[in-house]
């Protein structure tokens, strides 16, 4: 399973820190990936980090604004976000890689609940 927290409103410009728990074996050799969906939008992807964590790749959108990172030892992924924008509002997703890592969400076979993130201006 996997547990997503650390959502909340923030304004234009501020900072967020995202955490994904993962339990049991979702995590163990697996690349894992944010995800995004604002109302009336698609699932898109935000950011991705190898098994490990020694390769990251990111949305353009998001690209300088956003960092992900990982510690294994506590099956945990993170998503530092800066500098945010009202565009960033969204329910934001972890997920795992069923096998490596990709941008589209059909790669990813478990996910977390969500957490929102509120931007506002």
């Amino acid at each position: 399973q996997l547990q997503a927290s650390g959502g909340g409103l923030v304004q234009a410009g501020g900072s967020l820190r995202l955490s994904c728990a993962a339990s049991g074996r979702t995590f163990s050799g697996s690349d894992m990936g944010w995800f995004r969906q604002a109302p009336g939008k698609e699932r898109e992807f935000v950011a991705a980090i190898t098994w490990l964590g020694d390769t990251s790749y990111y949305a353009d959108s998001v690209k300088g604004r956003f960092t992900i990172s990982r510690d294994n030892a506590e099956k945990t992924v993170y998503l530092q976000m800066n500098s945010l924008r009202p565009e960033d509002t969204a329910i934001y997703y972890c997920a795992r890689a069923r096998t490596n890592w990709a941008r589209s969400a059909y790669a990813y076979d478990y996910w977390g609940q969500g957490t929102l993130v509120t931007v506002s201006s």
